[in-house]
């Protein structure tokens, strides 16, 4: 059974055949759908110059989602530090945050949300990657800006994101929530949650550690179902295990036929054994197995599908499924 708050990632994978347009309307479809079935809150993911994910930037399709819906919280999972002035980001999400109280939650990243350098240094206007201490102070600012320039009420709920140690302690030192990119590094997540855990400092925003955990999470009727659906990210993933970063988001069908390397099948199925792919069953038990293991406070699952009706589904027969286990 799952205790925990359930949430879910948006990371607006574009679909071949389709245009961005469409996955920027499905946005709002997902937001209402999710907020139906009960889940706590969506993130959206910043991402630039990519074919399989759409660039739609989180502050704008989180207050295009709050506007869309009424109860489920919204926010940026996350906002890219290095990529905006810190006095925007407070102010952009500070504003959000007064327009839909309680329900707005500001989580930042470091990561520069492309594997393209010309467009990494576009988005920095011409400057290199950012030094941890650069990162640390910007992180430091948007809270500070909150505070002392933004000063609305209620303030944005803030997080930092993470999939390394230093992340878990940086979040650990500012007093912050955290949220561990299960999803990209899991075999980083034990060492961060222990670190966060050993050096958390209680602040105004959190007075004891809270940790949110993002999980792949792909649900269908069958085994072999959630297999078909989970094929066209296998494609996406083994591009990038060969740092080819420019591969579009397929169709199962033609994932089906990839050519995948015996290499790639095991990198896969070792990523896939700790993430949540399968029938309601097998996938409820392994979410709450990773509770178990990590102590997570709250699941996010990401279900990068190439249908937003099959996406829909999946996140409906999970939360089906948990609240089936757990009723009395």
């Amino acid at each position: 059974m799952i205790d925990v708050p359930l949430s879910a990632l948006e990371v607006a994978m574009v679909q071949t055949g389709t245009r961005a347009v469409e996955t920027l309307r499905d946005t709002t479809a997902f937001a209402q759908e999710l907020e139906r079935l009960g889940y706590h809150r969506i993130w959206y993911a910043e991402h630039h110059h990519s074919p399989a994910i759409g660039a739609f930037p989180p502050v704008v399709l989180t207050a295009h989602s709050a506007a869309s819906t009424s109860a489920i919280r919204l926010g940026s999972g996350g906002v890219l530090a290095p990529n905006h002035a810190p006095i925007m980001l407070a102010e952009q999400f500070g504003t959000l945050a007064a327009l839909h109280r309680g329900r707005v939650d500001l989580g930042i990243g470091r990561g520069p949300g492309t594997f393209d350098e010309a467009t990494a240094r576009a988005l920095r206007r011409g400057a290199g990657p950012t030094t941890d201490a650069e990162y640390h102070g910007d992180v430091a600012a948007i809270l500070s800006f909150l505070i002392d320039e933004v000063a609305l009420d209620p303030l944005p709920e803030p997080w930092l994101l993470s999939s390394s140690t230093a992340g878990a302690a940086l979040a650990a030192r500012l007093g912050l929530p955290i949220a561990i990119a299960h999803h990209i590094r899991p075999d980083n997540t034990r060492a961060a949650l222990d670190r966060y855990r050993a050096a958390f400092t209680p602040s105004r925003w959190c007075e004891q550690p809270r940790v949110l955990v993002c999980v792949e999470a792909v649900c269908a009727e069958t085994e072999e179902e959630a297999a078909w659906r989970v094929g066209p990210m296998d494609v996406v993933k083994a591009g990038l295990l060969k740092g080819q970063s420019e591969i579009p988001f397929p169709t199962p069908a033609d994932a089906a036929a990839h050519p995948f390397t015996a290499q790639e099948r095991r990198a896969l199925a070792g990523f896939r054994a700790q993430q949540a792919v399968g029938t309601p069953e097998t996938v409820v038990h392994r979410l709450a197995r990773l509770v178990g293991e990590t102590g997570a406070d709250e699941l996010m699952l990401t279900t990068p599908v190439y249908n937003l009706r099959d996406r829909i589904r999946s996140y409906e027969l999970i939360k089906k499924y948990s609240e089936a286990t757990t009723a009395p």
